[in-house]
């Protein structure tokens, strides 16, 4: 896995922001701190809380010079239909090939489903330099993360 003092990977997948683009991470680093926000479906409880969770709180993040992005294996469509039905403004990344969850090593199963390869819930914050200063990973994907806890860290990487 990623951890705090690594360089995060650099990394291209469609962007979900409205319409779809491409996103690499070296090209965002002028956007940092950068959260990425890991989560393994959309239109699903936990992850619809924790990304309104991240929406309720985005101007706390902005203000302090943030870039809030979520991440997970759904396609850049079904990312746009979830922030048009969830409310959201931040942009998502659609890695439906995988590549995010590989790099930084935060795949999961859900084997009771039959659902393989989706993203943990994790939240990295990568600064500047594209160094990763926070690192966040939950094994029980019913555990949201501690957001004062990643405010402090984009506080700290600002």
């Amino acid at each position: 896995m990623v951890d705090v003092g690594d360089p995060a990977p650099d990394v291209t997948a469609p962007l979900a922001n409205g319409e779809v683009e491409e996103f690499e991470l070296a090209d965002r680093l002028d956007e940092a701190p950068l959260v990425l926000a890991f989560f393994p479906g959309a239109f699903t409880g936990v992850c619809t809380h924790e990304m309104e969770t991240f929406e309720d709180r985005l101007d706390e993040f902005v203000e302090a010079g943030a870039t809030v992005l979520g991440v997970s294996v759904d396609t850049p469509f079904a990312l746009n239909a979830f922030r048009e039905d969830s409310g959201l403004t931040f942009d998502m990344i659609s890695d439906t090939n995988r590549r995010l969850v590989e790099a930084f090593d935060v795949s999961m199963d859900f084997a009771s489903l039959g659902v393989d390869d989706v993203a943990k819930r994790a939240v990295f914050v990568v600064d500047e330099e594209g160094v990763v200063t926070y690192a966040w990973v939950a094994d029980d994907p019913s555990i949201e993360p501690d957001y004062d806890e990643v405010y402090e860290a984009v506080e700290a990487a600002a």
